[in-house]
């Protein structure tokens, strides 16, 4: 199948699977003509490559776990002994990634309960707490 069938039915975009191919995640055969040939098991590649990306793997780490993945009744399961290491290594760096948001939502929310009430209800008019910060976080500033 050509490039358009396999988004019609993947979902994904062609622009898509190009990049999945430029980054050896995806290897079609090319005609004489250019034109790339899928195979069937493309599709269930496609779908492999999407969950690992929704699992916040990116395509250098699916580039090397792929290999060893299969699909077992609408889930992925490792073929090699050494994909648990790595498997572990991106979940803790998921894990970390998350403490490290959690602690900034808690600092913004311990800034937004110090605000007054005036200020919650909208009463105080906005102004820059630095004279041109916001000129300077919003690419405007003056120059002189």
């Amino acid at each position: 199948m050509r490039i358009g069938e396999l988004s019609r039915r993947t979902g994904v975009h062609e622009r898509l699977l190009r990049y999945y191919e430029q980054q050896g995640l995806l290897r079609p055969v090319r005609r004489a003509s250019g034109y790339r040939e899928y195979g069937e098991s493309e599709i269930a590649i496609v779908r492999r490559i999407r969950s690992l990306l929704a699992a916040g793997l990116n395509t250098a780490t699916i580039a090397t776990v792929l290999p060893c993945l299969r699909e077992d009744e609408q889930r992925l399961v490792p073929t090699c002994s050494a994909l648990i290491a790595d498997l572990n290594r991106e979940r803790e760096r998921i894990t970390a990634a998350i403490a490290e948001l959690q602690n900034s939502r808690e600092m913004l929310d311990t800034v937004i309960a110090a605000a007054p009430e005036e200020v919650l209800a909208g009463v105080v008019p906005d102004v820059p707490v630095v004279a041109g910060s916001a000129a300077r976080h919003s690419g405007r500033g003056s120059r002189g």
